[in-house]
C-alpha cells in the first residue's frame, strides 16, 4: 500500500516534465559562451581557487573563461586538433582545466578526462586504446606524459595549459575570437573510462545531449539550485539559451574533474546555471572541507559518504564552529545509510539527497528534498525524464520487494528518448551490446524497490554473495557498523567457509578516539577482541542474525576508487587468496 505525503509532488512533476533536445547542441556554449557574451553576465564570477587564506584565493568571470579558452582553441587547431579528435586532459581541479574542457569542446572534439592519480601503466593504456594525440595538462602531470610518449606513439604533443596562457597573456595582445564548431546534439564530447569490476577499462563515449540528460537530476538534487521552483519547471526550458537569474547558489565538491562525479555533477552543471564553483587542488581531510564550506558560503554540494563520515567522526556538532548555509547537498558512490542522513540533517542543517548514476547514464535516480520526502538510506526514485525499474534476469520487472537489477529505459515515461545516454562503449559494440536487455540498459546494481516506487540499494550485482544460504548486501551491514562510535569505515565481504559457503567477514577502519585508547591500553589484542565483540553485538541487536560478521579485521584504510567508492573486490580476492593457502596447508 503506498503511502501517501502532504508535500510529495513527484508525479506531478514527472506528469508536466518533457524533453526538448534541440539538433545542435554544444556544452561549451551552454556552460560558457551564451554566459561571456551577455553583458549582464560576462563578469559574473566563474571559478574561483580556494586558499586557506580568503585574501589569496583568486577568481575568474565567465568572460576571463571564455578569452582563454579562445586562446587555447587556436592553439589546438594550430597544433593539429580536429573535430572527433581526442583531446586527454589531465590536470586537478583548477581554471586552467576548466578552460581545457571548454577549448576542446567548442572546437567539437572529444575531452578525455584523466585522473592525476593515474600511474604510467593506467595512463599509457587509456591513451593508446583512445587513439588521443594530445595532451593538456600542468607543471605536475607534463614529466609524466612526456616520458609516457616512448610508450604511447600516437601521442604527438603535451601542453602545459598554464604555462601557455601566461605566456599568452604575458604578450599582452587581445584575446582572439574563436568561431565554435557546430555540433549536434548526437556528437561525442567525452570520452570517460570506467574502472570497472574485471578486465581493462571500457571507454564510455558521452554525448554534448547527454548535458540535457544531466539537468533534471542535478536540479532535484540540488533543491533546484538558489533558484525559485517556479521560476525553473523540469520542461524543455533546461535546453533554453536563457535562464532566469535570481540564484545566490555557490557549488564546491572535492569529486575529481576527471571523473564523471566531479565534471557532469559539479564543474559543467554549475557553469550551466551561471553560477561560480570552488576549485581546490589538495587532498580532502574534514578539517579542509568545513573550512570550504565556511570561507565561500558554500550553498550547495556534491560530498561521497566516505567524506560525510569523515566530516562527521571529525566534528560531532560543526556549527558550534563553522558558519554552514548550505541549501541543498548531493551525496552518492556508495549508500548514505541513516547514521550519515541525520548527521546531515541535525549537524549540517541540510537533509541530504542521495543520488544514484553512472557514467554510461547519468544522475537517473535520487532524491529532491523540496519535492518528494526523502528516505533515510534510500537512493530515491527515478528522476524527471528517466524510466527507471528493478529487473531480473529476463528483463521483466521485479514485484515490489523482491532484489533485483536497477536499469533504465532508453525511453522516458512518455515515449520519448532520453537524452542521457551514452553513445556506447569505445571500440567495443560486444560490451555495448551486452550493457542491454531490449531497452533497459543494465546498470550492474542489485536494489528492491518499496512501495512507495523507492529504490533501496543492495549492492553491486558482484558484490552480493551467500552465507549460509541466505543472500548478503554489504551496504546495511556496513551501514550498521558505522553507526558504532569505534568505526570510521566498513567493507563486508564473503570469506569461502567449506561448511557454509561463506562467512560475513567486515574489515573495519577504526576510529581515532579508540585508536588513542588502544595505545593506552596494556594489551593491544585484548583491547580489539573486545572491541570486535562490542561491534558484533551492536549489529546481532539491530540486523538480521545471519547478517552479523562473524569475523571482523581492522585494517588502516579500505580500497577505494579515485571516485571515493569502497573497492570491495580486492578484499574479496585477498580473502579468495587466503583460502587457498590455508588449503594447500
Amino acid at each position: 500500500m503506498r503511502v501517501s505525503h502532504p508535500n510529495d509532488a513527484y508525479e506531478a512533476v514527472h506528469r508536466q516534465f518533457g524533453w526538448h533536445v534541440p539538433v545542435h547542441f554544444n556544452i561549451a556554449e551552454v556552460c560558457c559562451s551564451r554566459w561571456a557574451r551577455s553583458e549582464r553576465h560576462q563578469n559574473a564570477t566563474a571559478i574561483v581557487a580556494h586558499h586557506p587564506s580568503p585574501q589569496a584565493s583568486q577568481s575568474w568571470t565567465f568572460q576571463d573563461l571564455q578569452s582563454a579558452a579562445n586562446r587555447l582553441s587556436h592553439e589546438l587547431q594550430k597544433r593539429g586538433v580536429k573535430k572527433g579528435d581526442r583531446v586527454a586532459i589531465v590536470m586537478p581541479q583548477r581554471f586552467e582545466t576548466a578552460v581545457s574542457y571548454i577549448a576542446v569542446l567548442q572546437i567539437g572534439a572529444v575531452a578525455m578526462p584523466l585522473s592525476m592519480l593515474f600511474g604510467p601503466d593506467a595512463l599509457a593504456f587509456r591513451v593508446n586504446d583512445s587513439g588521443a594525440s594530445m595532451a593538456l595538462c600542468d607543471e605536475v602531470s607534463a614529466p609524466v606524459l612526456s616520458e609516457l610518449r616512448k610508450d604511447c606513439q600516437g601521442l604527438q604533443t603535451v601542453c602545459q595549459v598554464p604555462e601557455f596562457l601566461s605566456l599568452a597573456i604575458a604578450e599582452k595582445k587581445l584575446a582572439p575570437k574563436f568561431k565554435a564548431e557546430k555540433t549536434l546534439a548526437e556528437d561525442p564530447a567525452v570520452l570517460i573510462y570506467t574502472s570497472g569490476t574485471t578486465g581493462n577499462p571500457k571507454g564510455a563515449l558521452i554525448p554534448h545531449r547527454a548535458m540535457i540528460g544531466n539537468l533534471t537530476g542535478f536540479l532535484c538534487s540540488q533543491n533546484w539550485f538558489g533558484f525559485e521552483p517556479l521560476k525553473i519547471k523540469p520542461t524543455s526550458k533546461l535546453a533554453s539559451r536563457q535562464l532566469p537569474s535570481g540564484s545566490d547558489a555557490i557549488f564546491w565538491s572535492p569529486a575529481d574533474w576527471a571523473w564523471t562525479g566531479g565534471l557532469m555533477d559539479a564543474l559543467l552543471p554549475a557553469l550551466y546555471f551561471g553560477r561560480p564553483i570552488v576549485a581546490f587542488q589538495g587532498r580532502f581531510s574534514p578539517e579542509m572541507a568545513f573550512e570550504i564550506l565556511d570561507q565561500h558560503a558554500i550553498t550547495h554540494s556534491f560530498l561521497f559518504p566516505t567524506a560525510l563520515k569523515a566530516m562527521m567522526k571529525a566534528e560531532a556538532q560543526p556549527r558550534k564552529r563553522y558558519k554552514l548555509v548550505l541549501q541543498g547537498l548531493m551525496s552518492a558512490g556508495e549508500a548514505v545509510g541513516d547514521a550519515v542522513f541525520a548527521y546531515c540533517r541535525d549537524q549540517l542543517g541540510v537533509v541530504v539527497n542521495e543520488m544514484f548514476g553512472q557514467t554510461e547514464i547519468n544522475y537517473v535516480v535520487g532524491n529532491c528534498h523540496i519535492f518528494w520526502p526523502a528516505k533515510p538510506g534510500s537512493m530515491g526514485k527515478g528522476y524527471p525524464g528517466h524510466q527507471v525499474a528493478v529487473i531480473d534476469e529476463k528483463g521483466q520487472i521485479c514485484p515490489s520487494g523482491v532484489p533485483g537489477e536497477v536499469a533504465v529505459n532508453r525511453y522516458d515515461r512518455h515515449a520519448h528518448l532520453d537524452p542521457v545516454f551514452f553513445l556506447g562503449y569505445w571500440k567495443n559494440p560486444k560490451a555495448t551490446h551486452e550493457k542491454y536487455t531490449g531497452d533497459w540498459c543494465r546498470t550492474g546494481d542489485v536494489a528492491v524497490q518499496d512501495p512507495d516506487g523507492y529504490l533501496w540499494y543492495q549492492g553491486r550485482t558482484d558484490d552480493m554473495f551467500k552465507a549460509a544460504g541466505y543472500r548478503i548486501g554489504p551496504g546495511e551491514i556496513e551501514n550498521c557498523l558505522i553507526k558504532h562510535p569505534a568505526v570510521v569505515n566498513a567493507a563486508v565481504v564473503p570469506k569461502p567457509d567449506p561448511d557454509r559457503g561463506a562467512l560475513v567477514k567486515a574489515y573495519v577502519v577504526m576510529s581515532p578516539e579508540f585508536l588513542s585508547q588502544k595505545a593506552l591500553s596494556k594489551n593491544a589484542k585484548l583491547f580489539d577482541q573486545k572491541v570486535i565483540e562490542d561491534l558484533q553485538q551492536h549489529v546481532r541487536g539491530l540486523l538480521a542474525p545471519y547478517e552479523y560478521p562473524k569475523e571482523i579485521e581492522f585494517i588502516d584504510q579500505l580500497p577505494m576508487t579515485t571516485t571515493g567508492k569502497v573497492q570491495r573486490r580486492f578484499l574479496r580476492l585477498e580473502e579468495e587468496r587466503r583460502a587457498s593457502l590455508s588449503r594447500k596447508l
